[in-house]
């Protein structure tokens, strides 16, 4: 659970997994894992554009939960939860999107969008799994900064949410 919590916070990482969309960071942390309190600013191809999105970690509980929240981007509103459970047979990973598009049109910007999110989540935990049961994972957490279990560091239980397996994707 504590690798794959670590692979979900590596920056290296999420470009591998975005190569397809020429992804890169920009500003805030561009390198290594991203941890409570701090920003990336994203730049890729997105719907035939360059566009930028700027994420902020702003909820943490090593190693079960994180939450990014876009503080400006195209989106009028996103916010990304990733849930990490223990299992009989590994690690379960549960993300959940919450966002909506703003401007004319916006349910069928939605629409795309929701479709689009999913196949970067779906490279994105492909390469997480990949990296987690072989040697890749050295590849991405070796030469970062350990995240801290810090209970200081930890997200107030009342500001996170209880997991509800009735909600599903975005």
């Amino acid at each position: 659970m504590e690798r794959c919590f670590k692979l979900a916070t590596s920056i290296d990482l999420h470009l591998a997994s975005a190569a397809q969309t020429q992804e890169s960071a920009i500003g805030g942390v561009t390198t290594g894992l991203i941890g409570e309190g701090e920003s990336v600013v994203w730049r890729g191809r997105h719907f035939g554009r360059w566009l930028t999105h700027t994420s902020k970690v702003e909820g943490w509980r090593p190693f079960s939960f994180f939450r990014e929240v876009m503080t400006e981007g195209w989106f009028r509103r996103f916010e990304h939860e990733h849930h990490f459970a223990v299992m009989d047979d590994g690690t379960r990973m549960r993300d959940e999107i919450r966002f909506s598009a703003s401007g004319m049109m916006s349910k069928i910007k939605e629409k795309i969008a929701r479709r689009h999110l999913i196949g970067m989540l779906r490279r994105r935990n492909a390469l997480i799994k990949r990296a987690a049961e072989s040697e890749e994972w050295r590849r991405y957490l070796e030469a970062s900064p350990a995240v801290s279990a810090n209970p200081v560091r930890a997200v107030n239980e009342t500001t996170a949410r209880r997991w509800d397996k009735s909600v599903v994707g975005g």
